[in-house]
């Protein structure tokens, strides 16, 4: 894993250029696991390391940071905490991005902890948007990126329209 003190981050591209910022951005995650991603730094790492479905180099690299901090308490972190690693996943696997050489190792090791982390936090409350940020973080960690992106889309109503479509046909 990329070392947050790492000159190297200055290296990484993220939306906006150099990714030299993306450090101070996930120490404060590390502060505020329970923020959810409307508020900072969730705001700015979304914007910033998954722009419009578009990721970056910076965004293999932060990935484990989040799976590291989502590891120190599965139960009480936001549901960005398994919606990021997965969509950054999906959109690699759509755009058939390769993952620098340098960051591959540590960024799929940390996807792969993704399913043992959703099942640490089954005994916690789940509203709607946990269960698809955990489904998708799943289906991601084991590599199926359509599966982790069809989980994202599939709120309640989508479910229902589903199985009404499927028992139909």
């Amino acid at each position: 894993m990329l070392s947050l003190d790492s000159a190297e981050w200055a290296n990484l591209r993220d939306a906006y250029g150099s990714a030299s910022d993306i450090p101070e951005l996930l120490r404060r995650l590390e502060m505020c696991p329970a923020s959810d991603g409307s508020t900072e730094p969730w705001s700015s790492i979304w914007s910033a390391l998954a722009h419009q479905g578009d990721v970056y180099s910076a965004s293999f690299a932060a990935v484990p940071h989040v799976v590291r901090i989502l590891t120190m308490a599965p139960t009480q972190v936001g549901d960005d905490f398994f919606r990021f690693p997965a969509w950054i996943e999906i959109c690699r696997q759509r755009e058939s991005i390769s993952v620098p050489v340098e960051l591959s190792l540590a960024y799929f090791d940390a996807l792969s902890k993704l399913p043992e982390l959703v099942g640490a936090a089954a005994v916690r409350e789940w509203d709607p948007d946990f269960l698809t940020a955990a489904m998708a973080a799943l289906a991601a960690g084991k590599g199926f990126g359509s599966v982790a992106e069809a989980a994202l889309e599939l709120d309640l109503a989508t479910a229902k329209e589903f199985l009404d479509w499927f028992h139909s046909r």
